[in-house]
């Protein structure tokens, strides 16, 4: 066992590959999860959807439980149990009383190692998504993102919607849904995570009894990055008020020496701060966009960078001339020493604030664990912001921002 002592994480490995890491809390409230390297990046092409699928569908019986014993077992008590996918991880979680540890990790051991995916439960739930991908195209700031990574990455699993299309959801079984399991989940690439303030020696050996006697499980799948993007311009036509408009390009992936400068120029250039180049210069002094911002997804081979912007329709030329504008600025000279001291300042800010939310913490952690093998201290982070230039900056704006590498998306 790993014992961190500059920031309270313990960390600890069960026999079978499974990673546990522990931080204590002060709170009432624990939160704990498990996070497992599978996406929807990981399907096949005929599986588009599944991974999300497999989310709903993991409580809805194992061997001892049926649906309702499972979503009562937590939710009894108080608590509150959820789950969410992404292009990369399947993340099982909940927030519940310090109490109800044990309850929790053995219902956890339960719906992850032996779901059986009843058909009929499949079928039911296959509506709910359905309408889950209704309500999505709905909501045009949330489809443009995806719909722009398709545009990005084309039919490579990077490029695909993490919900599915009906026809694929249509066609999933029992059996396809074990199939995917036993191809895509390994114990070795799962994390469970927890802050909360039970005692970790107390919490590993529940996590010991709960978790180390489940069968190793071995992964056979690999992934492919994506070859490089060729800049494309997309134009659709909606039946909304606004014009809805992204521009962006691949970016690093979170292994990249660049990653953390990059995180710091984006924050600069568009970040949730009020004081984002964007909204000062565009929302702020033209009053053109009522949302504006530029995002930074890293994945584990690539990323993705953009900038998103809701406009009048009247507007939208300006906006993204003024959009590029910005975007040239950063390629041209690099910021002062004083502007780039105030925004290292600002995101650590950011990351301290951000730490303060316990289950941001757990979630964070075990995502570090996964994917690094360790989790740095809040410190560590600072002295390595600390320790990035206007240079390093730069190189990333050249790399990244360069006019003839955007793509563009617009819903208008």
């Amino acid at each position: 066992m790993i014992r961190i002592e500059e920031f309270p994480y313990s960390i600890h490995k069960l026999s079978n590959g499974i990673r546990l890491v522990h931080r204590h809390s002060t709170s009432p409230v624990a939160h704990c999860g498990i996070t497992i390297d599978v996406g929807s990046r990981d399907e096949l092409h005929s599986e588009n959807g599944m991974a999300h699928f497999i989310e709903h569908c993991i409580f809805k019986g194992t061997e001892k439980r049926k649906a309702f014993h499972i979503l009562n077992r937590i939710d009894g008590v108080g608590g509150e149990l959820n789950a969410f996918t992404t292009k990369e991880e399947t993340c099982i979680y909940a927030t519940f009383l310090n109490a109800y540890h044990e309850r929790f990790l053995e219902l956890l051991a339960d719906i992850v190692f032996h779901s059986v995916f009843p058909d009929r439960e499949l079928d039911k739930e296959k509506v709910v998504i359905l309408d889950e991908i209704n309500s999505y195209e709905d909501s045009p700031y949330e489809l443009i993102a995806d719909e722009f990574e398709h545009l990005l990455f084309g039919n490579h699993g990077l490029g695909r919607l993490i919900l599915g299309t009906p026809e694929r959801i249509n066609s999933f079984t029992s059996a396809k849904v074990k199939e995917f399991i036993s191809r895509n989940y390994s114990t070795e690439s799962m994390v469970i995570s927890v802050v909360s303030s039970i005692e970790a020696d107390k919490w590993f050996s529940l996590c010991e009894k709960y978790f180390a006697g489940q069968a190793k499980m071995s992964s056979r799948h690999k992934r492919y990055p994506p070859r490089n993007c060729v800049p494309r311009v997309r134009v659709e036509e909606r039946d909304t008020f606004q014009s809805h408009l992204m521009i962006g390009t691949k970016a690093y992936g979170y292994k990249s020496e660049k990653k953390l400068a990059f995180s710091l120029l984006n924050n600069i250039l568009g970040g949730p701060a009020m004081n984002s180049y964007l909204n000062m210069h565009i929302r702020e002094k033209y009053g053109f966009a009522y949302t504006i911002e530029s995002m930074y997804t890293a994945y584990s081979d690539c990323g993705v960078f953009s900038v998103y912007a809701g406009t009048d329709k009247k507007y939208v030329e300006r906006t993204i001339r003024l959009i590029m504008d910005e975007l040239d600025r950063f390629t041209q000279e690099k910021i002062s020493d004083g502007t780039l001291l105030k925004y290292k300042k600002q995101m650590m800010g950011q990351l301290a604030i951000n730490m303060d939310s316990n289950q941001n913490d757990m979630l964070s952690a075990a995502k570090a664990l996964l994917n690094f093998g360790k989790v740095d201290s809040l410190q560590t982070v600072y002295d390595s912001i600390e320790r990035l230039t206007a240079e390093d900056l730069l190189i990333c704006a050249r790399d990244i921002f360069a006019s003839e590498k955007l793509s563009r998306m617009q819903y208008v």
